[in-house]
This record gives structure tokens, sequence and C-alpha cells, in this order.
């Protein structure tokens, strides 16, 4: 889920421009090189209120915008955090979390497999921030006028219109989230919450890049730092949102990926068997693929279509089918009965050009090549 201060993208190797701050319970936090950026840009913004607030404070208002800001973004960690901990909760696996120029992502492995823990690990960010938004705002009036008073007032300002915002109903903010699991509910279709919360997430797209043209009917005039920010949010939520309808038409094939029905019939011989042998053993059972297997049936190694294909015919006698066999690996053995999104996050995992399907009881089924499925999703 990736929003500006709540989500959860797919697992993927940490961005060159980001470095490990500290690691919580197994789950990293990064700070991306852009973080200090947009501190950069919110001590300027700030810098003109601080003046304000103390006319003697000269350049060292840029030192208290940082400050505030660096208070904002702990703010959003607490956010983020509270995605974690959400995740966890439903044993699922968090691996890090990334502050970044529009907020911050919360890496959680695979999705929630139920419309109420999607709802869940959407919903905390969104209310973390509203409530520290409202304890801030209840006790400002326990500060005096001055600079502490007006750190206080940022906080709630921020927290309010963060948690807020993430609760617009449109991918990929946490609202969107919210959304796509209610309909899910609903409807019984996780497709179906992806497509409709994306869609609502381009309406906000648009919502975003014209708000600062509807400022001046509401009384205030529109500045340079609004134009410039509600692209950039436009840009953002409409991306976000394209990812998730392309990933839902993609989810949406996956039911046809079979691995038993993809399968290409494979017969087991022994690892001493000559080549040439298990290949005329192989047209005879019009099997595909063949299977190097132990002395229990149990496979332990499959023979490499290209090896044998490059194999000259008179060389086939004398070169054992284990000569040519890649020894199984851990992710190599893949049940037959597995299909769908579980099939491909296998294959994902573990890549390969082939894979042995096996039965319950361990015996071969067949071997699966990826090109197959790979031409099966482009047919579906």
């Amino acid at each position: 889920m990736q929003d500006q201060v709540g989500g959860r993208p797919p697992r993927r190797p940490p961005a060159p421009g980001s470095f490990r701050l500290a690691t919580v319970a197994g789950v990293e936090l990064r700070v991306s090189n852009s973080w200090f950026l947009i501190v950069g840009i919110l001590a300027f913004v700030l810098a003109e209120r601080i003046r304000e607030v103390a006319p003697n404070i000269g350049t060292g208002a840029y030192l208290v915008g940082v400050g505030v800001a660096v208070l904002l973004y702990l703010s959003v960690l607490l956010h983020e955090i509270s995605h974690a901990l959400a995740g966890l909760a439903f044993k699922m696996q968090v691996h890090s979390i990334n502050l970044h120029f529009l907020g911050g992502a919360t890496e959680i492995e695979g999705e929630a497999t139920t419309p109420w823990r999607e709802f869940v690990i959407a919903v905390v960010g969104p209310l973390t921030s509203l409530g520290i938004g409202g304890l801030a705002l209840a006790s400002v009036d326990l500060f005096d006028q001055g600079l502490l008073r007006f750190a206080v007032v940022a906080l709630a300002g921020a927290n309010l219109v963060v948690g807020v915002l993430n609760l617009v109903p449109g991918l990929p903010l946490d609202g969107g989230r919210v959304l796509q699991a209610t309909v899910w509910a609903v409807s019984g279709r996780r497709s179906l919450g992806v497509v409709v919360a994306a869609w609502g997430g381009r309406l906000a797209a648009v919502a975003a890049l014209t708000y600062p043209l509807l400022l001046p009917g509401f009384g205030f005039q529109a500045r340079l730092i609004d134009y410039i920010m509600g692209f950039i949010l436009a840009a953002f939520l409409w991306a976000g949102a394209t990812q998730a309808l392309t990933a839902a038409k993609v989810r949406s094939k996956l039911p046809s990926l079979q691995a038993r029905r993809l399968a290409r019939p494979a017969i087991g011989v022994p690892a001493t068997l000559p080549l040439a042998e298990g290949i005329r053993q192989a047209q005879l059972a019009r099997a595909g693929s063949i299977v190097v297997v132990g002395a229990d049936g149990r496979p332990t190694g499959i023979v490499n279509e290209a090896a044998v294909i490059s194999t000259p015919e008179n060389r086939r006698p004398w070169v054992s089918c284990g000569d040519l066999a890649r020894r199984i690996e851990d992710g190599l053995l893949i049940p037959a009965d597995l299909g769908g999104e579980a099939l491909l996050r296998s294959m994902h995992t573990t890549p390969a050009s082939e894979y042995v399907l096996v039965e319950p009881d361990g015996s071969v089924f067949g071997v699966l090549v990826a090109k197959d499925v790979d031409a099966a999703y482009r047919d579906a």
C-alpha cells in the first residue's frame, strides 16, 4: 500500500537513493534521499511564518523550520508504524518502512487474505494521524505564544489534513484501500474493489490538479506552491490508480493459469540411463520432458531441454540422463494443484525455465515449462 503517508508496495530491493536508519522488531526503517529535499522545502516555506512568531530570530528561522519538519515526519513515521503493527498482528511479513518525498510507505509482503484485514491495515494509518492531530490540537492552550506553540499547531494541522486526505476513497491512498475492502466485502470480488477504488483515485487526481483554480472562489489566493503541489499529487495519484487498474487486469487472467492443466507429460528415469534410451522412452510415452528420479521414485533432477537439443544424436547413447539434468533445488518442485497468483509467486521466487510438478505423495505428475505459462497468460 503506497500513499502520501502509508503504503504496501510490492517487495523490491532497497532503492539506491535510500539508507537504513534503524531496524525495529525485524522491520527496516529506511530514509530516501528525497526526504532531505522535502525537509528543506518545508523549512523554507515555514520560515516566513516562524519570523512572524519570533521576529528577532533571523536566519535561525530556517533551523527551526527544519526542526518542525522533522517533527512532522516523526508523526508520519508513527502513521507507518501503525500499518506495520497491523500487518504483523495478522501474521504478515513486514519488510520495511520507507520515508520519502511524499511521506512514507510500509512494505508488507503479499496481500491481505480477507476484506476485514485489508480494511484494518489500511484504516489504522489515517486514524493514527487523526489521533495525533486531535491530541496536539487539544493541547495547544497548554503552551504560551511562541515557537513551541507554533510547532504544536503545525503538528495538529498537518496530521489532521493528512488523516482526512488519506481517507479520500481512491487508490493509492489508504482511503482507497478502505473502499476496496468495503466493495470486496459486499461483492465478494477483490478485483471489483480494486477497479472501483482505482477510479476513485483517478477522480482524486483530477481534484488535486484543479483545486488551486477553485481557491479564489473561497476567498484564498492561489500561490505557485499550490499549483506545484497540486500537479505533483495529481501525477502521483493518477500513476498509482493506473497501476492498480493494470494489476487488476493482470489478476483477472490468473485463474486460467493452472499448473496441472499447463504441464507437459513427463517420465521418470534413473540418472544412469543413456540419453538416447531416455528419449526413446519419452517418445513412446508421448512425454515432453524427462525427470531423473531416485530409488524411491522421487524426483532429483530434470533433464534440460536445451541441453538435449544441443547434444548430437551420435553422442546421445554415451551421455546419461543424469549428465544433462539440473539438480532440483528448493523451489523447483511445485505442487501439481497450484494455480493462479500462488503459482506465479512460486515461479517468481525461484526463477527457472522448467519446474517439476509433484502429486501430494511426492510422485512426478509432469513438468511445467515457464514459456508455456507465459504463452497461456498472453492468450488468456
